[in-house]
């Protein structure tokens, strides 16, 4: 082979020879991250109150919230907000509504949260009947209405007169019955296939409780068997028939739609001392907001 020959075929461009490429996997969660998970919100509560003796020697009516001033607690374990009016034509009517009041918050403290709430509401209002009538022996009574706001959810229970409200958008709603002779001879007329109310108006005795915390057999209890679902900007009115039985339900819902939970307090709490009755019952109410 001559010289220029080999040097040509030296200097011609050679035929590149693919090389083998490593094999590389890349998992999903070594390219990205996953994205934090959003927390979820929940509704909170803001809660107010009002509480008047009327006309009377001294207070009788009893009220208590539990957890609403720590929020941990109010998250892991529910909000409770009682009233109980004690039965000032009975003999210690404050003993009697504070013992349903102490009863119920032990109560509510031992609950089972994954458990049948509705249920052990109930028990627990038989349980503080049970209690009133121990300690006075059937000479005392009282009325309760009791809420607890657990997981977004509302549950109830009441017995007697005490009265709870329910505001939303735009409505005033009564949620609880009452336990009078009233009711029970419109459910005795209802029975019966009269619907003349009129007999039942009549009675003089109308507006004496047929249900009360202390009496010996209590055997019917209001209360709310399924939970309600909660909404923003929900206000609930928990509150003695010396509150309810003075303003008028357009009246409520007007100072319910004031500005706060305080707001609302103190705007029937004024218009209560402006009827300046003469025989103004003891009045407590109890208003809690729920939003985000």
């Amino acid at each position: 082979m001559s010289f220029w020959k080999r040097r040509r075929e030296k200097n011609e461009p050679q035929e590149s020879v693919p090389q083998p490429q490593a094999s590389v996997t890349v998992r999903p969660e070594e390219h990205a991250s996953p994205a934090p998970a959003v927390p979820k919100r929940l509704i909170s509560y803001r809660v107010a109150n009002l509480q008047g003796v009327g006309s009377r020697e001294r207070q009788e009516d009893s009220f208590t919230f539990v957890n609403a001033m720590d929020v941990t607690e109010m998250r892991r374990n529910g909000l409770l907000a009682i009233v109980a009016d004690g039965m000032g034509g009975m003999r210690d009517g404050k003993v009697a509504s504070e013992t349903a009041i102490a009863c119920m918050k032990k109560d509510f403290q031992a609950m089972d949260r994954s458990g049948d709430i509705a249920a052990q509401l109930r028990d627990s209002v038989l349980n503080a009947g049970a209690r009133v009538f121990d300690s006075l022996g059937g000479g005392g009574g009282s009325t309760v209405v009791a809420c607890i706001f657990y997981e977004e959810q509302l549950w109830f229970a009441s017995v007697g007169d005490s009265f709870l409200y329910l505001l939303r958008d735009g409505q005033l709603l009564r949620l609880n019955r009452e336990h009078n002779v009233l009711h029970e001879r419109y459910l005795e007329t209802i029975r019966s296939g009269s619907m003349d109310p009129e007999p039942a108006r009549a009675d003089w005795e109308k507006s004496a409780l047929s249900q009360f915390l202390g009496m010996d057999v209590l055997d019917d209890v209001d209360y709310l068997r399924r939970p309600l679902k909660l909404h923003d900007g929900d206000r609930f009115l928990l509150c003695s028939d010396g509150v309810a039985g003075v303003l008028s339900e357009a009246a409520l819902q007007s100072y319910m739609e004031k500005g706060t939970p305080a707001d609302a307090c103190a705007a029937m709490e004024k218009a209560i001392l402006m009827e300046n009755r003469q025989y103004q019952d003891n009045f407590t109410a109890l208003v809690v907001q729920c939003g985000y």
